[in-house]
């Protein structure tokens, strides 16, 4: 039982991350529904924005480690607008098709100028928050798990708040629902999908921070597996609704730890591919996502 529980705490630290991620792909595809596959590398971005603010950081503290991730969550909001603004916002009335292939495009691009600007050898990411273990019955429980945890549910409450109760997130809601309704009401709707691309990119950027904390080696091609795994969340869990990518991610993150745990722990990168097949043949929309007429 107390190796059930320990497995526990460290599939529902390793979710957490992945839901942060879950949720950026979901806030642009309820907004416009497509996939942005370069989230995962904004991911990237932000650990090696971490590990160059956290080099200036005199030692490891729970301010100090705030104030580093605060930093890369600006660099990487600021580069989720751009993204927006340079590829995605020209091709806007395009088919989803061309927008696709082009976040294909963009993924890689940042992946080889990540190659390039900071070299293909992975680095060990500075000490920016304290790290200490505790025995609780038998159950070792890192600092870095309760950093993680902590930090995804502040997180995840700031953005239900954002989203259900402010102006901007009644606006990005209502460019989701109908974009031309939304125009006639007078809602910017280039500001507001900039915001929410900013929005995504920042939570990718604290799982950055989060996952290089708990795992500290980064390498430009570090978001690939997570992010791939992290998008099974977010369908699993029911792409476009908040809850749905916090749930996926949760669930996705302890039934891989618990399989690598496991004498099948040779199915562990594949388990997550499998059960969002088994739950796509049931539930297309996800576990608690709902299906959506296409407008036309």
């Amino acid at each position: 039982m107390t190796e059930f529980f320990q497995q526990l705490i460290n599939g529902l630290s390793l979710g957490a991350m992945y839901a942060l991620i879950a949720l950026g792909y979901t806030l642009v595809y309820g907004v416009l529904r497509f996939i942005n596959f370069a989230h995962s590398d904004v991911f990237m971005v932000g650990s090696f924005a971490g590990f160059y603010l956290g080099r200036g950081v005199a030692e490891a503290s729970l301010l100090n480690g705030l104030l580093v991730m605060m930093g890369a969550m600006l660099i990487c909001a600021g580069l989720g607008i751009l993204i927006e603004r340079l590829a995605y916002r020209p091709l806007r009335n395009r088919s989803k098709l061309t927008v696709l292939i082009t976040a294909i495009g963009v993924s890689l691009l940042l992946q080889n100028a990540g190659q390039l600007i900071f070299g293909v050898n992975p680095r060990p990411f500075p000490e920016t928050f304290p790290s200490r273990t505790f025995d609780l019955l038998g159950v070792v429980i890192s600092s870095k798990d309760i950093v993680v945890l902590t930090v995804t549910l502040a997180l995840l409450g700031v953005l239900e708040f954002v989203v259900h109760r402010t102006k901007v997130g009644t606006a990005m809601r209502a460019v989701a629902f109908n974009p031309q309704a939304a125009t006639l009401m007078g809602i910017n709707i280039d500001l507001i999908i900039s915001f929410t691309f900013g929005l995504g990119s920042a939570l990718a950027a604290a799982a950055g921070i989060l996952w290089a904390y708990k795992f500290p080696k980064i390498d430009p091609l570090m978001g690939i597996t997570p992010g791939l795994t992290a998008f099974v969340a977010a369908v699993f869990g029911g792409i476009g609704s908040i809850q749905g990518a916090a749930l996926g991610g949760l669930m996705i993150g302890v039934i891989e730890t618990l399989v690598r745990g496991s004498r099948w722990s040779t199915w562990t990168e594949a388990i997550a591919f499998i059960l969002l097949i088994l739950v796509l043949l049931f539930r297309p929309a996800g576990l608690i996502g709902k299906l959506q007429p296409e407008k036309v």
